[in-house]
Order: structure tokens, then C-alpha cells, then sequence
């Protein structure tokens, strides 16, 4: 019977591991840059995930939703504020420019999704049909 009930918590214990490591790998982003992240930005990738990885994952703020630069300007200020943020000025500037890219890539995806299926009106020279724009 002991070594039943060894086995049942080594059983338990192996069940246990592979959940927790399967919860950690939803992190998906933890350190690995966008795809498409232009080499000037990637100090800037960089920086932005040193610093906002210390208080948060960093999918908090890349799913946010967040595509627009003023919304970004506050919220980047906000967590410069937060005592222990190791984040300075500089960074701020920097990390910044970071998100700026990131909206835009958002809002471009978002578009492209929104008219992916619209149907473009005869003579505009955008239609599906291989017209110019």
C-alpha cells in the first residue's frame, strides 16, 4: 500500500508540473519580438520588455487592445510613475516609440479585417479584381 500511495503522489506531482508548465507557456510573447518588428525598433522591443516584464507579463499590454498613441502615452507615463518601474524618461521615449509601431500594426490589421470582406465599388481602381489603387 505505501508504494501505492508513493506512486499516486508521484503521479499527482508529474500531473501538476505539466499544468503549471502549460499555464507559463500561454506567455507567448515573453521576450520573443513581433513578427515584422523592423531591426531600428528591436532596442526598443528590448527595453520595453526589461522594463514592463519586471511588474507585468507583457501580453497585458500587447492584448490590451490598445491601438491608440495618446491612450498609450498615458498609460506609458503612468507605469514611468509607479515606484519600483525602473522605468526613467528616456525609456519612457523609447518604449514609446515601440508602441506607436505596435498600434499602428493594430489598427493596420484591424482595417485589413474590416475590408477583407467589404465589397469596393466599381471604378474607384481598388476593386478585388486586380484593379490599381
Amino acid at each position: 500500500m505505501v508504494v501505492r500511495y508513493v506512486s499516486v503522489r508521484a503521479l499527482l506531482g508529474a500531473v501538476l508540473v505539466v499544468i503549471v508548465a502549460a499555464a507559463c507557456s500561454g506567455a507567448r510573447r515573453e521576450g520573443a519580438a513581433p513578427p515584422g518588428l523592423p531591426a531600428e525598433l528591436r532596442p526598443n522591443w528590448d527595453l520595453f520588455a526589461r522594463r514592463c516584464s519586471k511588474c507585468h507579463s507583457l501580453a497585458r499590454p500587447l492584448d490590451s487592445g490598445i491601438d491608440d498613441d495618446e491612450h498609450w502615452r498615458a498609460y506609458v507615463r503612468r507605469m514611468r510613475l509607479t515606484p519600483g518601474s525602473g522605468i526613467s524618461l528616456a525609456d519612457e521615449a523609447q518604449i514609446l516609440e515601440f508602441l506607436r509601431y505596435y498600434a499602428a500594426e493594430q489598427r493596420r490589421k484591424k482595417g485589413k479585417e474590416i475590408d477583407a470582406g467589404a465589397e469596393v465599388p466599381s471604378g474607384t481602381g481598388t476593386e478585388k479584381d486586380g484593379g490599381a489603387p
